[in-house]
């Protein structure tokens, strides 16, 4: 009985372990496989402020992205920006899905359409709306990760979705990642 118990503790130790930041213990690659895609903003450096231009107190327009180091077998990309320190738990400013492959990086101001000239898709974020809804902490200092999904596939879901439906229809074919972190805190 002993034996069954370490057992179960075992595995759901290394469940939980590869299911940390969002990712699901059935991506495609894992570990050394999964290939690290550099994301950068011309605006902002990781782990810095981000310009108030980009916030609810600025033109709440979306940033410059730019990446790197996409994986040859990408069908499609995915970004998600979301809000670990909201106060009612993690807070999801943005989700776009089915971005070419080939894309190396969006322009800032991406219009709040659901279609994008693209053919990417972007879904909807908690504050109800489609496209990116800038920094708007209601207090402090928050942390703000633009998260960038590599997948060999294209997501079979309508303009619209949300986070939770992406990396619902991501799991499994996520083949690498990156993250850039922004700051922000309203005077």
């Amino acid at each position: 009985m002993l034996k069954n118990i370490l057992a179960i503790v075992v595995i759901s130790t290394l469940w939980f372990c590869s299911c940390k930041n969002g990712e699901s213990p059935d991506s495609k690659a894992t570990g050394d496989e999964k290939m690290q895609i550099k994301i950068t903003s011309p605006v902002f450096s990781n782990g810095s402020l981000i310009p108030s231009k980009y916030t609810c107190d600025g033109q709440n327009v979306s940033p410059p992205l730019q990446w790197q180091n996409v994986p040859a077998a990408a069908k499609s990309l995915a970004i998600i920006c979301d809000d670990p320190d909201a106060p009612v738990g993690t807070w999801v400013h943005w989700v776009l899905y089915n971005l070419p492959p080939d894309t190396t990086q969006l322009a800032e101001n991406i219009p709040a359409d659901r279609i994008l000239v693209s053919h990417a898709n972007q879904g909807t974020n908690d504050f109800r709306k489609i496209g990116y809804g800038g920094p708007c902490p209601p207090s402090g200092t928050h942390r703000y990760f633009f998260k960038i999904y590599a997948l060999d596939t294209t997501i079979d879901l309508q303009p619209g979705a949300t986070k939770k439906q992406l990396l619902n229809a991501a799991r499994g074919h996520i083949i690498g990642t990156g993250e850039l972190i922004g700051k922000y805190s309203r005077q």
